[in-house]
């Protein structure tokens, strides 16, 4: 059967045809802000603010809401409306005179007196547009500037209710005008049946049917149309409150000639009450300043104030400081109708990125509430930290990215049948060249494998370490800025031991005034510690420990610090804290080293700093233990600790250098 298509306006929700949003740049700064101390809470919203590289922020959108604020109230004012009677008026007064002048057949008493009103008229244009209700014009020009004033008043006051009325009842009937204050009317008995609880749907359905026209909005129910009438209706209050004392009089005076009568005044009046009882959430009481020497009418003044609303909305909403905030909360039509689609389109952007990242499994909430990086986020995090440090040991080694995975060991060259458990890789000529020989035996016509063709590679075998890396936790590592390359730099050597050689034994002990084992979620997520003291005694008693629960494997010690040791572990378990460094501090690190030496550790230290006392501390140390020292810039912290781990069991390495970085491990840049 024939299935038809059918297709539709695109509706500006999420682009089908987009490509998804990539996370792998928020991720990347998220995980820097939290090694840095932020919350990943905190974290993912100051990447949602700043933005990323080909992404606009949420600061650079508050931004522009903030520069559309200024340049409404700076080229604007709300003397429009007056502006424009005054002229209509002054066009009347004119066109008058030049009709007394030239009217020969008028009595001159009759011309002087009339005169003599023209001349006379009040300052006030309201006062004068009053005075000149009962004036009998003569000439029909100014009989006709006269009442479109007064249509004009009318007009503005209804525009400030209803959006779009003035140029809707431009050149209205007397049947127009009629229709208008029937609706006025229909819609405060509406209003006032709905603050008495007595109105039904039917009633508001019957109001539509009849009325509807007046109102594009299309509202569902006497909710939808109450809010519409009322933002505006504030809107309208605010405006008035922000004009000046003498613009407001004046407004008030001018109101009664709207449309000749002032019955659309006693109307609106009477509706703006209703609304204000119904909504008194609205802002009713706010007002603005305009500087500007662009005049508003009533009508455009009320939508500027409707538009400041707007944007004060959407300033709100994008700054996110409220509780339980979220991306899906900010108006993308309003932003749209402010500052334009493109605008609204990176805000989608930034909607569909938070949602990413909450439902990518990357965020996860503990028990405590709290949301931390999930262990998906930390190894893609570790990934990509790893990678940078792979980019960076390949260009100092001339190295290119290889792909091979060498966890397994350096193929050897020989083979053997394959026996179950085995995971080293097959070798597909023999295996091949076993098919076809056993199936020729057999005399078959079709070579099929079997499990009993199958040869693998033979590996050198690779004995498996303990591994202990040592991070100094002290305050001058935060206050010095290396407290984020410390936890990039153990986060990338925990992600390379848990994919590429998951048979060593990692622990993470990080030593400040005391020392403690860390899991890798931990230590990132650790605060700047301001305690004072470097208990590195304490750190080689748990590294110590560690090596003696794997007897079987190379103990590898890694040690990352930036200061001596400055406190230790009495017998009792106390903390004993001096600056300069007591003589038994020292001695009880150097007792601990020496038994990491003992059990045959691969000790390598990483000063940080420039320190000359660290400088012959961490060398006379070295020394006695036949360990290495590396003085790596920050940046370069990584690559230093991972090359140390790699090259543990290649050949010695020369001093100052970062040892074998690819000896005795095989590849696994690319990770």
């Amino acid at each position: 059967m024939a299935r038809g298509s059918r297709y539709g306006r695109y509706d500006g929700g999420p682009d089908p045809l987009a490509p998804p949003v990539d996370i792998a740049e928020a991720l990347d700064a998220i995980g820097q802000d939290v090694m840095a101390g932020y919350s990943p809470e905190r974290a993912m919203r100051e990447f949602l603010r700043r933005g990323g590289r080909d992404q606009t922020g949420l600061d650079d959108l508050a931004r522009r809401i903030a520069e559309r604020r200024r340049e409404l109230l700076s080229r604007h004012n709300l003397d429009g409306t007056m502006q424009e009677v005054r002229e209509l008026l002054d066009k009347a007064v004119l066109e008058e005179r030049k009709q007394l002048a030239r009217d020969v057949d008028m009595d001159d008493g009759d011309r002087a007196f009339r005169e003599m009103q023209l001349e006379n008229l009040p300052s006030s244009t309201a006062a004068a547009v009053s005075e000149l209700s009962s004036y009998d014009w003569k000439s029909a020009e100014a009989r006709a500037a006269y009442e479109q004033i007064k249509d004009l008043l009318g007009r503005e006051l209804l525009d400030q209710r209803f959006a779009g009325m003035k140029q809707a009842l431009e050149n209205a009937t007397d049947e127009d005008r009629a229709a208008v204050n029937e609706m006025l009317s229909d819609l405060n008995d509406l209003l006032e049946k709905h603050q008495r609880g007595e109105d039904t749907q039917a009633d508001f359905d019957a109001f539509m049917d009849k009325h509807g026209d007046f109102f594009p909005e299309n509202p569902q129910n006497i909710d939808e149309l109450l809010d519409a009438l009322a933002q505006r209706s504030a809107a309208a209050q605010r405006m008035l409150n922000s004009m000046t004392p003498e613009q407001r009089e004046e407004l008030m005076q001018l109101s009664s000639q709207a449309f000749g009568s002032p019955a659309l005044m006693e109307q609106l009046a009477r509706m703006d009450a209703n609304l204000q009882a119904l909504r008194p959430g609205e802002d009713w009481g706010g007002s603005e300043r305009f500087d500007g020497e662009e005049g508003l009418g009533l009508g455009d003044g009320t939508g500027a104030l409707q538009d400041l609303a707007d944007l004060d909305d959407l300033a709100d909403q994008l700054s996110q400081s409220y509780a339980g905030a979220r991306l899906d909360d900010v108006d993308l039509d309003k932003l749209a109708r402010q500052l334009g689609n493109e605008a609204a389109v990176d805000a989608r952007t930034l909607q569909e990125l938070e949602r990413a990242l909450r439902d990518a499994g990357l965020l996860k909430r503990g028990s405590d509430g709290e949301l931390r990086l999930s262990p998906k986020a930390m190894r893609q995090l570790g990934k990509a930290l790893l990678r940078d440090v792979a980019n960076r040991m390949s260009g100092r080694q001339g190295q290119r990215d290889l792909r091979q995975a060498g966890a397994a060991g350096e193929l050897s060259g020989a083979t053997r049948e394959w026996a179950f458990g085995d995971t080293e890789p097959w070798d597909v000529t023999r295996t091949t060249l076993n098919a076809v020989r056993r199936t020729a035996e057999e005399g078959g016509d079709r070579v099929r494998l079997d499990v009993r063709d199958i040869e693998v590679s033979e590996t050198e075998a690779r004995t498996q370490a303990a591994v202990a890396l040592l991070v100094d936790t002290s305050f001058s590592m935060a206050m010095d800025g290396r407290w984020v390359p410390m936890k990039r730099t153990a986060l990338a050597l925990h992600t390379l031991i848990r994919s590429r050689f998951r048979g060593d034994a990692l622990q993470l002990i990080g030593f400040g005034r005391h020392a403690e084992v860390m899991e890798i979620e931990q230590l990132t997520a650790l605060d700047a510690m301001w305690d004072k003291g470097t208990n590195l005694h304490h750190a080689l008693l748990l590294a110590n420990r560690h090596f003696r629960k794997h007897p079987n494997a190379q103990p590898v010690l890694l040690i990352v610090t930036d200061g001596e040791p400055t406190s230790h572990l009495e017998p009792d378990g106390e903390v004993m804290f001096a600056y300069p460094p007591h003589p038994l501090t020292i001695a009880y690190a150097v007792r601990e080293l020496d038994n990491a030496g003992r059990l045959g550790a691969q000790t390598t230290f990483f000063r940080l700093g420039d320190d000359p006392g660290l400088a012959r501390f961490v060398d006379s140390m070295a020394r006695r233990v036949e360990g290495r020292v590396v003085a790596p810039e920050l940046d370069d912290l990584g690559a230093a600790v991972v090359g140390s781990y790699l090259g543990a069991r290649g050949p010695g390495p020369g001093a100052g250098h970062y040892g074998d970085w690819f000896g005795g491990r095989g590849f696994w840049v690319g990770t």
